[in-house]
């Protein structure tokens, strides 16, 4: 006995840790009292022990019976020796391990309260804490939580500055506070301590991505060892080059990712996304469907294999992958959105802005929360667009008042809408009441400045327009967009010398293949309308260098050929290759049209024509070109119908967009037409 006892009493002090000194003995009046003393601890160390053998086994086998076992002596081994502050650790453990977050909460902040500085203590307080959190559905009380976590992880660091986990902890904590710069001071301090330590460059490169900060993202990861080796800080870095419009970059780091971690349904996906915003549609579908195969109930990946597959005109495929989006997110408002625009590449406008209407007249009860308003914003100005394709202006321009309510931002951009949508309905005088109403409102914003300047261009005011726009150089801070203005004020006016140098000088300002693209197609027109055929097939033969699939020269340069009856095929191909990107675009259906009349191809002609006038009943040049082509086919009633309608419409036309030698053009052949007809309707009543 004696020996199991001496057994017992080792095994005791090796799972009790070191107790604080007990209290000294009292003094000898109290008899018995060292005996008592000695007794009480060796019955603690008992206690202790026993809780910490029944605390194992229920960590190996889940019994609860060990549980409650293990707190029932950790509670006696407490009560004989109170001043325990291991024992209250214990006691605090198994408690939070059986879920008695009450009472464990309690034991450690009594401990603490003891010895502030236990660190054992105050990390297993702070633990407690993070498990709760998920437990509160209240938002107020979920923030308690949090600060009582963040106090205690503050506490944590100043006993020991090393703790890396509380460290990452309490950065954690701080961005659920949007307290971002405590969070990033935490992760700097620990980088530099750690510069490899993987979860820390995690962290800190997520956190000043959600900040759009990705800079110093590229800065630290892309020089950095650990982040080489490790798929989850690849695809980060990935991440801040795609922010920084860098996609061949973002698309190496992703790629670089997926070697280490194939199987990445993330990296995978920011990798799809790159190659989508990078302008590889092809590439990005591969990868689309590849998510599909790996998950395919995701209504994400639909969703996008269905817009490359719409922008591509593979309508149908787009349906049925928008179809199985629509299918698993019903009521997504992305999904719908892209229904419309789905609809609107069919063809089917009607369509398209009922699916938007739907979708306004339920957010609209909605409208006081933020996210609401953001979506509305969206769906309000798609709407008023759809209403504009479809010549319903007025509409138009009651949405895009209703876009107007809904915030500073989204009134700037409905009062840039305003106008242009009453200049495409030719009622110009309303469109500058509407742009000079923009400008007493934002006075010094360049984008309203240039909007008047335009409008003013579309009624012949040229110097104005053009003084207008050059005082903005220099000062706002975009001259390419302001240099490109300028070239549409001169070219409005027939200042074509001024206009092509405006040109160049947008030109030596472009930074991207875009905006060069444009400047070249802008400069092709210039020289078009002057008649200089050679540069301004120079122009758009470079235009479609740099991007094949570039509609308004396809369409531009195709028309400028049909128009003068040279290379008529080729004609006929540029303006197809544009139809392929915008089916329904009603001036490319009548360039096409238009070429096919010029090769005497009448029925295909009459084909595109008509679906042209659909697309675009008040352009003159449309009606005009039907009317040839009835009169061509011996239609000549239908002939001088169409023909009036497009003298009616020109006669409705800005003066920007007058061609007097058309309209002495057309007035010249109604009349000619009229006077045959007359003449033939004289024959026939004349006496035989």
């Amino acid at each position: 006995m004696k020996a199991a006892l001496s057994v017992l009493a080792v095994l005791s002090l090796l799972a009790y840790p070191a107790l604080p000194q007990q209290p000294p003995a009292p003094a000898a009046s109290e008899a018995g009292s060292p005996a008592s003393s000695a007794d009480r601890q060796a019955e603690a160390y008992y206690h202790f022990s026993m809780g910490h053998s029944y605390e194992q086994l229920f960590e190996s086998t889940a019994r609860s019976e060990y549980a409650s076992l293990a707190i029932e002596h950790f509670k006696k081994a407490y009560e004989l020796d109170p001043a325990s502050t291991v024992i209250g650790e214990r006691l605090a453990e198994m408690y939070a391990k059986t879920q008695r977050i009450r009472d464990a909460v309690l034991e450690a902040q009594e401990v603490i309260r003891r010895d502030p500085n236990n660190l054992p203590a105050r990390r297993l307080l702070a633990r407690i804490y993070l498990r709760t959190l998920g437990s509160w559905s209240a938002a107020e009380r979920q923030r308690e939580i949090v600060r009582r976590a963040i106090e205690q992880y503050q506490e944590i660091l100043r006993l020991d500055p090393a703790d890396a986990d509380a460290a990452l902890w309490l950065a954690r904590l701080y961005r659920t506070q949007n307290e971002h710069e405590k969070a990033e001071e935490v992760l700097r301090q620990l980088l530099t301590r750690e510069p490899q330590n993987e979860r820390a460059l995690e962290q800190y490169a997520q956190l000043l991505l959600d900040l759009g900060r990705p800079e110093p993202v590229v800065e630290r990861l892309a020089n950095t060892a650990a982040a080489l080796e490790s798929p989850a800080l690849l695809g980060l870095l990935g991440d801040a080059y795609a922010q920084l419009g860098q996609y061949d970059r973002a698309e190496a780091a992703f790629r670089d990712a997926l070697q280490l971690d194939p199987r990445s349904i993330p990296l995978r996906r920011g990798l799809a996304r790159t190659l989508l915003a990078g302008q590889k549609p092809d590439q990005a579908l591969e990868q689309f469907l590849r998510l599909i195969e790996l998950e395919p109930q995701e209504p994400e990946h639909h969703l996008r294999a269905a817009q490359i597959y719409r922008e591509q005109n593979r309508l149908e495929e787009a349906e049925q992958h928008l179809l199985r989006a629509r299918e698993r997110a019903p009521g997504n408002l992305e999904v719908i959105y892209n229904e419309a625009l789905l609809y609107e590449a069919q063809g089917r406008f009607q369509d398209a802005i009922r699916v938007l209407a739907d979708a306004v007249v339920a957010l609209k009860p909605q409208r006081e929360q933020e996210s609401v308003r953001r979506t509305l914003a969206v769906l309000y100005e798609q709407l008023g667009r759809l209403y504009r394709e479809t010549d319903q202006f007025s509409t138009a321009v009651a949405t895009f008042r209703e876009l107007e309510s809904l915030g500073e931002e989204e009134e700037k951009r409905a009062l840039l809408l305003i106008p242009d949508t009453l200049r495409m309905a030719r009622d110009l005088r309303l469109a500058l009441t509407e742009s000079r109403r923009a400008l007493a409102r934002f006075p010094n914003d360049p984008s309203f400045i240039s909007s008047h300047a335009l409008l003013l261009a579309e009624g012949g005011e040229t110097k104005e327009a053009a003084r207008l726009l050059r005082n903005l150089l220099g000062r706002a801070g975009d001259d390419y967009s302001i240099y490109l203005a300028l070239t549409q004020v001169y070219e409005r006016g027939r200042a074509f010398s001024e206009a092509e140098k405006a040109a160049r000088q947008a030109e030596a300002l472009s930074q991207t293949p875009a905006q060069r693209e444009l400047v070249w197609f802008m400069l092709g027109a210039i020289y078009e309308r002057q008649e200089k055929l050679q540069p301004a097939e120079e122009a758009f033969r470079k235009v479609l260098a740099s991007n094949p699939r570039h509609a308004l020269t396809l369409n531009y340069y195709g028309y400028m050929l049909a128009e003068r009856g040279l290379r008529l095929e080729e004609a006929v191909a540029l303006v197809r290759r544009a139809l392929e990107q915008e089916p329904h675009n009603g001036f490319y259906l009548d360039s096409l049209g238009w070429a096919y009349f010029k090769l005497g191809q009448f029925e295909q002609a009459e084909t595109y024509l008509t679906r042209a006038a659909e697309r675009a009943p008040h352009n003159p040049t449309i009606l005009d070109h039907l009317g040839d082509l009835y009169q061509q086919t011996g239609r000549h009633q239908l002939a001088v119908t169409f023909w009036e309608k497009a003298l009616a419409e020109w006669q409705r036309a800005l003066p920007s967009e007058l061609e007097p030698e058309k309209i002495s053009a057309l007035e010249r052949k109604l009349a000619e037409l009229k006077r045959q007809l007359a003449q033939k309707s004289a024959e026939r009543v004349q006496p035989r």
